[in-house]
């Protein structure tokens, strides 16, 4: 499947807003076994010079899935064709395996309980590279995470790698 560039980056991915709670922050740092107490103790946080219990790094790329409450989503700017899906679909179709590559975090300020976050996502690079037999698709895929007054709060940014025969 021969994807070109210019018809990829600067299309959005998504948008979502979330809300930030402390059952969802609390389970997450379980489930990365971050035993860290505060992301569970309110006292702990105010003392370690949180105004609230702060999210676990890279909590935001899970928060998808938690928080965001349908009445307060944002129109879909995909149009309902997610050039993630599309393409790293495509590719599968073909045959092609798909890999979470690399990935980074910028963080502008902490995560707390309480905040509503307001997310915006667009691929920003697509490139390809020969591996031998076959052809690794790269698809980068950078997230904006910003509050209620549009200060950015956290940047991800990952890359999906599709895997090929040429």
């Amino acid at each position: 499947m021969a994807v070109e560039r210019d018809d990829v980056v600067g299309r959005s991915t998504g948008a979502t807003t979330v809300h930030v709670e402390r059952g969802p922050v609390t389970a997450f740092a379980r489930a990365v076994t971050d035993g860290n107490p505060v992301y569970a103790d309110l006292e702990a946080a105010e003392v370690a010079g949180f105004e609230a219990i702060p999210a676990p790094p890279t909590f935001t790329f899970a928060s998808l899935g938690w928080g965001a409450f349908a009445e307060d989503q944002p129109e879909d700017p995909t149009g309902g064709r997610n050039p993630m899906g599309e393409i790293m679909g495509g590719l599968m179709a073909d045959g092609g395996l798909i890999l979470h590559g690399e990935q980074e975090f910028t963080y502008h300020r902490p995560v707390v309980v309480g905040d509503t976050l307001h997310h915006e996502g667009e691929v920003v690079d697509l490139y390809t590279k020969a591996c031998g037999d076959r052809t690794m698709t790269f698809l980068v895929i950078e997230n904006r995470f910003t509050d209620d007054e549009g200060a950015p709060v956290v940047t991800e940014r990952f890359n999906l790698i599709g895997r090929q025969k040429k």
